[in-house]
């Protein structure tokens, strides 16, 4: 892949995670899958606006959806996520 290609494509993931919101669901996504009541309960946001910030991060493949009957659950896509999120808080922790 071209180098100008790549560094579009991780500038615009770090856009995406750059999001308080959108973190603040990831980081509740660690524990596993969740459904958009209980992401809109935990992180206090309506339910609109948390499946708005879901698009966004499903579009970007930093989540993955799963559909059960009526009810689509919302993991991580995979553990490199988790490994940016976990790299980057240590990081902050540690300047």
């Amino acid at each position: 892949m071209e180098e100008a290609v790549v560094i579009e494509k991780v500038s615009r993931m770090y856009k995406v995670l750059g999001d308080k919101n959108r973190l603040r669901i990831l980081l509740f996504l660690q524990s596993g899958e969740k459904n958009v009541t209980a992401i809109a309960n935990h992180v206090e946001m309506e339910q609109s606006a948390v499946s708005h910030q879901l698009k966004l991060l499903r579009d970007n493949k930093i989540v993955a959806a799963r559909r059960d009957g009526k009810i689509i659950y919302y993991a991580l896509a995979d553990h490199h996520v988790l490994d940016i999120l976990q790299q980057t808080f240590e990081h902050v922790l540690h300047n």
